[in-house]
């Protein structure tokens, strides 16, 4: 240790004692409820009943992270750890209770026998910590319960945040999916002036869960090869003799931090926007699986194969046939030689560990991240539209959208980025680009290439929903703001992604000690219901109905109508925290309907009733209910409205828009939801609602499943879909004025056959044979105009 010799034998040697602790500690989290210094022969009382944990892919991560230690110390680092491997939580908890860190937030898990003894026990424990890295271990930033996105939150990390690395665990399980192996990628979108540095260490340790691995049968010139030709130079490590291991690590792992330093001052002595994309270090690990553990078992080969994955020895307290190996597993690490009498860690070893915040477990990326600042917003009605009457102008909302976000990313300069793939153009954020490029390290043509720059607050040039939503994700829980946009269908490509970031923030709000961050704002354009060109297979709202099920304090659905509504939705999903905002809209030339203070009333309540398109005050009875939600179902709705009220002119009607979808819960299912005593005002307790719905209409029937009045009626997607006009798609499923009126109809004089039933059929019947001879939508559609008629306004 003299001179801080971070080469020396001796601190080797000392690496050495800290990897057989942690991998002591990891075994005893697996199988030890008791007499965890093993100062007595084991026992019954000793072992889990059920002892639950994976072993192989642990002693590799441990020595990782003990490596990792030793360069943030020799070079002053600020460095924290991503466990990319499935189930490995021990990893993270045994070395974070090495350092003390694990101690400083659960104080009663002391640095003694008694620490290590509860340490143990309430590992895969009821009332416990989980087997994989979760919000509950110290350092953990990247939920384990899903295999494919570590290098994607890597890299949502670094971004904006140059003094960073993120040591990133790649388990070879693991790099078969197909999000990590797109994530491979993400070095075309890191700046080595803004941004800091994501150092990818592939663990090959040869198996899964009994399968072998595809990566650790390639030569290791096939996989510098592979690598090279996606922009990473590959250090390979590989052995399974430990000191040997640390000597060739130390000096592999020193060679990458020192490329990725000579990287970073090389290219900083030029601005952002002229950076070239660099050639990163990356390490591939070769090491058994199972490494230090038992070498084989009842004949077969443990150490090296996928029979290590999970719990070696069939041990427990209900099966003590072979406590003595399990014993003997537990002696070959000596803890007589890292731990002292009472169970503290010998002071020397405690040494090795970075100080403070340098300590992985404790870095404030990994809590909310560093220095958040809160998001600038403009004003959102500079940016709304005006009008004298409803319907009067026609507007593209994304497109109004976008000059609203564009004020925002000139407002917040290193704090704020769009997320997608490949579809800001399309989605018609186009104003963005007056005031920001395409962040791309990839050579750019002056001929092809369209706002590309190294340096750019937009990335979506990676075809790939995986790869732009890790981003976000791994933006946001660092403190930062933005959103991901993308087709409504393509959504489903990541809906358990979404639904993993929920686990990690319910979890995260349960624990006193986790900081919280920003909320991740995920918009759905490119609709089911506007799909005439894409057609069926670009068509699938489901993503609504999928996080509707999700927890209800985590989870908001928003419908706006048109700009001013969206607008309004922005701004308040900007400021929000703790949530997932979901929200639905069109990029598509629209009827503009509401105003600045109607779209405040939407937001603020939920829903409105529209005066202007109902004919009866808000104290009286309606004779009937209309309800829309969403973009197409409020036109079809008014324009049902507009035909009902020439049709059946002494008909009352009430007209209600639903901005916060989830908003008409029950209380007693969602805290937000509406009081039965509103509800029924709105709704009424028994007159027909006609329901205009986006998506798919077993989530309505949820959401009135705790009302008092169920005779609904839903118009929504029925999985019915085509290549054909933009109105047809919604005839398809019958979320169309003709169809509305239908029912409407139907439900006031209960005949099936009246006289307006039969003009709405022949209505249809000239619609499909006009577009099957013109190819296009009928005037009466496409010219449509609200008119106040017969209305009390």
């Amino acid at each position: 240790m003299k001179n801080n010799n971070f080469e020396s034998k001796e601190y080797l040697m000392l690496m050495d004692k800290w990897f057989r602790a942690a991998n002591y500690i990891s075994v005893g989290q697996i199988y030890l409820r008791n007499n965890p210094l093993l100062e007595s022969k084991l026992t019954k009382d000793d072992i889990k009943i059920y002892p639950i944990g994976h072993w192989g892919t642990i002693p590799g991560q441990n020595f990782i992270y003990t490596h990792l230690n030793r360069v943030i110390n020799k070079y002053d680092l600020e460095m924290f750890y991503i466990e990319g491997p499935g189930h490995g939580g021990q990893v993270m908890i045994s070395n974070s209770y090495l350092d003390g860190s694990y101690t400083e937030i659960y104080p009663n898990i002391t640095q003694d026998k008694e620490g290590l003894k509860l340490l143990f026990k309430r590992f895969s424990f009821p009332g416990g910590t989980a087997s994989h890295a979760a919000p509950e271990t110290p350092g953990s930033i990247h939920e384990g319960g899903e295999l494919g996105y570590s290098l994607s939150h890597a890299t949502g990390f670094i971004l904006d945040n140059p003094n960073i690395i993120a040591a990133t665990v790649i388990g070879d399980g693991e790099a078969e999916t197909g999000p990590l192996c797109a994530g491979w990628f993400s070095n075309v979108f890191i700046n080595p002036v803004n941004d800091g540095a994501v150092l990818p260490i592939l663990h090959l340790n040869g198996a899964k869960i009994s399968n072998p691995t595809i990566l650790s049968r390639k030569t290791n010139q096939e996989l510098k090869d592979y690598f090279l030709g996606m922009g990473w130079e590959a250090i390979f490590v590989e052995g399974n003799e430990p000191m040997k291991m640390h000597q060739l690590m130390a000096k592999k792992l020193d060679e990458a931090i020192e490329k990725i330093k000579k990287i970073q001052f090389e290219a900083r002595k030029k601005s952002a926007d002229e950076a070239i994309r660099p050639i990163w270090p990356m390490l591939i690990l070769r090491t058994p699986k199972g490494w230090t553990g038992p070498t084989s078992w009842n004949g077969e080969v443990v150490e090296g194969s996928f029979r290590s994955h999970q719990v070696p020895l069939p041990v427990s307290a209900l099966n003590l046939n072979h406590i003595n190996e399990l014993e003997k597993w537990l002696k070959s690490y000596k803890p007589e030689e890292l731990f002292d009498k009472n169970g503290k860690l010998i002071p020397e070893i405690k040494k090795l560990a970075p100080k403070g915040l340098k300590r992985m477990a404790m870095h404030p990326i990994t809590n909310g991240g560093i220095n958040p600042k809160k998001l600038i917003l403009p004003n959102w009605e500079k940016y709304a539209l005006s009008f004298k009457k409803p319907g009067e102008i026609k507007a593209q909302d994304m497109i109004e959208f976008g000059k609203y976000v564009a004020e925002i990313i000139t407002l917040n300069k290193n704090n704020f980025r769009i997320f997608g793939p490949d579809e800001t153009k399309s989605n018609r954020l186009n104003a963005v680009f007056n005031v920001t490029k395409r962040q791309w390290l990839e050579p750019i043509s002056k001929i092809y290439d369209e706002w590309m720059s190294p340096e750019g607050r937009v990335i979506d040039s990676q075809l790939s929903e995986h790869q732009a939503e890790g981003f976000l994700e791994g933006y946001v829980i660092t403190g930062r703001h933005g959103f991901f946009a993308s087709y409504e269908a393509f959504l489903r490509v990541i809906d358990s992604m979404i639904t993993q970031h929920m686990k990690w923030m319910k979890k995260s709000l349960e624990l006193k000690w986790r900081n919280d961050f920003p909320s991740l704002n995920v918009i759905a354009t490119s609709t089911a219901f506007q799909q005439d060109h894409n057609g069926y297979t670009h068509q699938d709202p489901g993503i609504l109905g999928h996080l509707a099920d999700k927890r209800v304090e985590l989870i908001r659905e928003y419908l706006p109508a048109d700009t001013n509504t969206l607008l309004a939705t922005m701004e308040k999903s900007f400021n929000d925290r703790n949530v997932i905002n979901l929200i639905v809209t069109s990029k598509q030339p629209r009827d503009q309907f509401y105003s600045i203070d109607e779209a405040k009333e939407m937001i603020k309540n939920g829903y409105k009733i529209i005066d202007w398109a109902s004919n009866v005050n808000n104290n009286e009875e309606p004779d009937i209910v209309f309800v829309a939600s969403g973009v197409e179902p409020n036109l079809e709705t008014l324009a049902a409205i507009s035909i009902l009220q020439k049709e059946m002119p002494k008909l009352k009607i009430r007209f209600v828009y639903v901005l916060d979808l989830l908003k008409l819960r029950h209380p007693k299912r969602d805290p937000r939801g509406i009081e039965d005593e509103e509800f029924n005002r709105v709704f009424t307790k028994s007159k027909p609602i006609i329901f205009a719905f986006h998506g798919y209409e077993s989530l309505i029937r949820d959401i009135f499943y705790d009302r008092e009045n169920r005779n609904l009626i839903i118009h929504g997607y029925r999985e019915n879909g085509d290549i054909t006009t933009s109105f047809d798609i919604r005839l398809l499923s019958e979320m169309d004025r003709f169809h509305i009126v239908k029912d409407a109809s139907i439900a006031i004089t209960n005949n099936k056959n009246n006289q307006l039933t039969k003009k709405m059929d022949e209505k249809i019947l000239y619609h499909t044979n006009y577009i099957r001879e013109y190819g296009y939508d009928m005037p009466e559609v496409l010219e449509w105009k609200w008119e106040n008629i017969n209305t009390k306004k």
